[in-house]
């Protein structure tokens, strides 16, 4: 993957003059620079539920990181700004990477179900780093300091956060690793029983070659109980260099032998995805995956590259099949914009989907959304 680390040509895209040349089709939800959306259905927020919030990492001033929150109240139609972190260790260019946006299904501690946390990666530019979390309180209108779930003393990387609960109750935070020397990167938990403090740093995949490097993880917990995860694996050379993988756990911490790299995600015609994936759960259990470059069997990029989602019946295993993509990215490539770590959003009742994406407008890397029929599109496994 490529770490959005290039301050000068941020500050540009800041400042750029939009165009509509190469956009993609949707709905901007801001006017200038938003990278690396995440979006949440809230349901454990009282008379919040139901809303949409989304995230995006911006920048401002003197290329100050910041985090723009965005609320929605009509199902994903519209949204409009509520809240702003500054985490003031992101400012004068240090650096704010891959935020994530994540809301608690049950009390942890003293923070009570429904408390949004937020956090990213802070200081690549200005190492050493540390993933830094913030929570909200009030449907992320204000934000607070908590605590980092990991922090290193070296000049190595620390990379997208991303929160589950295990089935004990525990926050984990799950992180892409660089700064094992045995390794160029590994996936890595942490977990905690109060959201301060962070114990038992275990490698969930840690591929026994070197130049592997494993990342972008993402957790959800599937109806009947279990847990999948989904991720990256760059450095492997050839076609699948970067293709997105999934594996499982029975109780979201323990995910078997860190050596084993999981399952390919692949349709039965063979197609599959490299680089930045994300999955999504829909109500019936039905999964939804989707990466930035969709590629054919024979590893060339495929027709519908940019507008396509997959799809599974709720095991991660076997073969998945193809849906359309709400927000039509054209041609997306290895670069830390075109449809780079898109979010999906499930309706309540499972027939629709919300994708937020990105995309260049002219120099400026913009954030897009908009919503689309699940349908029935395919065969599932």
């Amino acid at each position: 993957m490529r770490r959005i680390v290039l301050v000068l040509a941020l500050i540009a895209s800041v400042l750029a003059i939009p165009t509509t040349a190469n956009a993609a089709t949707g709905q901007l939800l801001r006017n200038d620079t938003g990278l690396y959306p995440r979006a949440i259905r809230l349901e454990h927020s009282g008379a919040a539920n139901g809303r949409i919030l989304a995230s995006v990492v911006t920048f401002v001033g003197n290329a100050d990181g910041i985090g723009a929150i965005y609320e929605s109240t009509d199902s994903g139609k519209s949204f409009r700004q509520v809240g702003t972190i500054a985490d003031p260790q992101a400012s004068a260019g240090r650096g704010l990477c891959c935020a994530t946006l994540f809301e608690l299904p049950r009390a942890i501690g003293g923070l009570p179900a429904g408390t949004l946390l937020w956090a990213a990666s802070v200081g690549q530019s200005a190492r050493p780093m540390a993933l830094r979390i913030w929570k909200s309180n009030d449907v992320g209108r204000t934000w607070s300091y908590l605590s980092n779930c990991a922090t290193t003393t070296s000049t190595k990387g620390l990379w997208e956060p991303e929160f589950s609960v295990a089935a004990d109750g525990h926050l984990v935070c799950h992180y892409s690793d660089e700064t094992d020397p045995a390794h160029s990167q590994k996936l890595m938990e942490v977990r905690s029983t109060d959201g301060v403090t962070w114990t038992d740093p275990t490698a969930t995949v840690s591929s026994p070659a070197f130049g592997h490097r494993p990342g972008m993880p993402i957790v959800r917990r599937l109806p009947g109980g279990t847990y999948v995860m989904s991720y990256e694996i760059c450095g492997l050379g050839g076609q699948y260099d970067c293709a997105a993988y999934t594996r499982r756990s029975k109780d979201g911490w323990h995910w078997g032998a860190a050596s084993d790299l999981g399952s390919r995600v692949r349709t039965v015609d063979g197609k599959y995805f490299t680089h930045a994936p994300t999955i999504a759960l829909a109500p019936n259990g039905k999964l939804l995956l989707i990466g930035q470059i969709l590629q054919n069997a024979d590893g060339s990029v495929a027709a519908d590259n940019g507008r396509a989602i997959f799809a599974n019946v709720g095991t991660a295993n076997g073969d998945w099949y193809e849906l359309p993509a709400p927000v039509a990215v054209n041609n997306p490539y290895n670069n830390y914009c075109p449809n780079y770590s898109s979010p999906l959003v499930v309706s309540p009742d499972g027939t629709s989907v919300l994708e937020l994406a990105t995309d260049y407008d002219g120099p400026a890397c913009k954030t897009y959304f908009a919503t689309g029929p699940i349908g029935k599109r395919g065969r599932p496994s």
